[in-house]
């Protein structure tokens, strides 16, 4: 493929603008630049050249991504205006990408730097963990942004920072730790809740605490840690799965002050996008206004998580199946992700299609908060890959998460969840929903049929397609809930450290 002498001008003007901005984010509350009014299609438009420039400078210099190109042909990039169309470049994932390639043919210049580079790994939930590289000036913007983030949700400091996030390797404790601990008094416990409990005892009430983790291990947190948590300035921002805002609700009338979410990926980068006052209460309006959600949604089941993210860093795009693609627009990544699929099922919406989707609802944005910015949302609808197939639908872990959440009783005593398919003698689909009680109740919960009607009663309120099939299925093949007790039958082996497992076969 040729470069044409426009692409080369636009490349070289996106670097020149690129290293000004970064000059500019070295000072002190540069980044406000982020939320400027009235800039949307300047960010948006700049995010696109930047990926350009990333795809010029990959196709050149990044083995591993010639040879990709050469095996994966693609059409011409075409230009409308000035803004290119990077829709004919081919789609890579850890399949057909990291997987093939060394580490080192898919980092600039064939090679891993000797000096400056942290190497950490994926949890390994879905298979062998993969080991990933991180040079300086990627860790650097990372950490920027890491800062600005928390300043821009929690407030200005002091904070105290508890890290429940996985030590040793892996990919999103190792950041955390590295990103906040020159703007924040920070302990990386991992996920300690003993740990946990004893550092808040210690230095008591008198912090401004922020504890980052898992969601299953945030609820596990303030279900045993035996702490009155309104006593504690405490917020916490979770990290490696969605949460329903039944459990947001949840770990609020706990005591907890504040709740957000963070969207990363340990193939791409630490803080892609992130929840806020205005997602959230666009979230919470989803679920109370049909009319909005039947315009607003592309997908059935339990509401998406919403995130905002700044398009002049990443660039993010969805298939024509509805799963996520995503360009690291930042020269300084060591290894390039180009059009990378996550395998995540996501919405992407301009801020400028969302006001006249509001309107045609009756809405302004300013009917959900008072304060809000024009960055365009994700929508986080989960794995792709991760939903049951029984009867003719599809149910994922979301939509379990808010049914369990949604009855009292349960929700008090369930610690985790997984759900198993598998066929019986006659071919028949079987669904089982398994229950981990937490430590310390009994196996035996009061009135557990009524308790599981009650369940399937609130999933067939969220996931409208299960409710048409439930009306199909056979008595014999209805689905069943199973409890086990704390860490008994499949989830004997469980580790807190790394992402559940939701699926699983017989």
């Amino acid at each position: 493929m040729k470069t044409s002498l426009r692409t080369y001008a636009l490349v070289a003007v996106v670097q020149l603008l690129d290293g000004w901005r970064h000059l500019l984010e070295l000072r002190n509350g540069s980044m406000l630049l982020l939320f400027l009014p009235h800039m949307e299609t300047l960010r948006w438009n700049i995010g696109k050249l930047k990926a350009l420039a990333v795809f010029e400078a990959a196709r050149r210099h990044t083995p591993a991504y010639r040879q990709f190109l050469a095996e994966h042909p693609f059409g011409r990039i075409r230009f409308r205006g000035l803004v290119p169309d990077l829709t004919p470049l081919p789609v890579m994932d850890k399949e057909n990408y990291v997987k093939p390639f060394s580490i080192e043919a898919r980092c600039r210049g064939g090679r891993v730097p000797a000096h400056g580079v942290i190497v950490d790994e994926s949890s390994g939930s879905s298979g062998v963990p993969t080991n990933w590289v991180r040079g300086k000036a990627e860790r650097v913007a990372n950490k920027r942004m890491l800062e600005f983030g928390l300043a821009h949700l929690v407030g200005p400091g002091p904070h105290f920072v508890i890290n429940a996030f996985a030590m040793g390797p892996w990919a999103t404790g190792v950041n955390i730790t590295m990103g906040l601990t020159d703007v924040s008094m920070l302990k990386s416990t991992g996920p300690d809740v003993s740990k946990i409990a004893n550092t808040l005892r210690f230095f008591g009430p008198g912090h401004r605490y922020l504890i980052l983790g898992y969601p299953p291990f945030l609820k596990l947190l303030v279900d045993t840690a035996g702490i009155n948590w309104t006593d504690y300035d405490v917020a916490m921002i979770y990290g490696g799965e969605g949460i329903s805002e039944l459990m947001r609700d949840y770990l609020l009338a706990k005591g907890v002050r504040r709740v957000y979410g963070s969207l990363g990926a340990s193939d791409l980068e630490l803080n892609i996008a992130a929840e806020n006052d205005f997602t959230i209460a666009l979230r919470k309006r989803l679920l109370v206004h049909p009319a909005l959600a039947a315009r607003l949604l592309k997908f059935p089941g339990a509401v998406p998580v919403v995130f905002q993210f700044n398009p002049a860093d990443f660039h993010l795009e969805t298939t024509s199946g509805g799963e996520l693609l995503v360009t690291l627009c930042r020269p300084c990544y060591l290894a390039p992700k180009i059009r990378y699929n996550l395998h995540d099922r996501a919405q992407i919406i301009r801020f400028p299609e969302l006001k006249r989707l509001l309107r045609s609802c009756g809405l302004r944005p300013e009917d959900l908060a008072l304060t809000y910015s024009d960055l365009p949302l994700l929508l986080h609808y989960g794995r792709a890959d991760m939903t049951v197939a029984y009867f003719g639908c599809k149910i994922s872990p979301p939509d379990v998460q808010e049914a369990l959440l949604g009855v009292p009783e349960l929700a008090e005593r369930v610690a985790s969840f997984t759900l198993f398919t598998s066929e019986g003698p006659q071919a028949d689909k079987q669904l089982r929903v398994c229950f981990e009680l937490a430590e310390r109740q009994p196996l035996r919960i009061r009135n557990d049929v009524a308790l599981s009607d009650l369940f399937f009663e609130e999933l067939r309120r969220i996931n409208q397609d299960f409710s048409e099939s439930w009306r199909m299925v056979p008595a014999s093949q209805k689905p069943q809930v199973e409890f086990h007790a704390f860490k008994t039958g499949p989830f004997t082996n469980e580790d807190i450290r790394i992402k559940r497992r939701y699926i699983q076969g017989a």
